[in-house]
């Protein structure tokens, strides 16, 4: 029996995220493990729980993580008054370089290989942006809502 889809996305999915660490580490001497934390700073704004959420790890790891992200230049962590423990996370300027360059060059990689794939990128783009939707419906309680394509 072939595996089915649920396991060649979830095959693709670990096969670009290795994809990317290795030319991220090779091109800009980052992982991306670093370089998605510094991506999802940039979407939230945020506080290190925000970013924790969105990574979807503990929030012990996370302030490690952005510990050695701020020990690189590359955040700015300030405590917020009153909130208890809670810091306030921002991308300095070498952060948001990091983030710019980067995002350039695994965006441009990516629509490359699915150039070379043979299936039309907006398809791609089309096709996935359906099934992050329903995710996000799913995970609301709306499960009940579905789009035809």
């Amino acid at each position: 029996m072939a595996p089915g889809l649920s396991y060649e996305l979830h095959n693709l999915t670990a096969r670009l995220d290795r994809a990317a660490d290795e030319l991220l580490s090779r091109e800009q001497g980052i992982s991306y493990a670093r370089f998605l934390a510094l991506f999802a700073v940039g979407q939230t704004n945020g506080s290190q729980r925000d970013l924790a959420r969105w990574l979807g790890q503990t929030e012990p790891s996370t302030s490690r993580m952005v510990n050695v992200l701020a020990d690189e230049g590359l955040l700015e962590v300030t405590r917020l008054e009153g909130a208890g423990n809670r810091r306030r996370l921002r991308l300095t300027r070498s952060g948001a370089l990091m983030v710019e360059r980067g995002g350039r060059l695994l965006e441009s990689r990516f629509q490359e290989m699915v150039r070379r794939s043979g299936v039309p990128y907006s398809s791609y783009q089309r096709q996935t942006r359906l099934l992050l939707q329903q995710l996000d419906a799913d995970r609301r309680g709306d499960a009940g809502s579905q789009r035809t394509a």
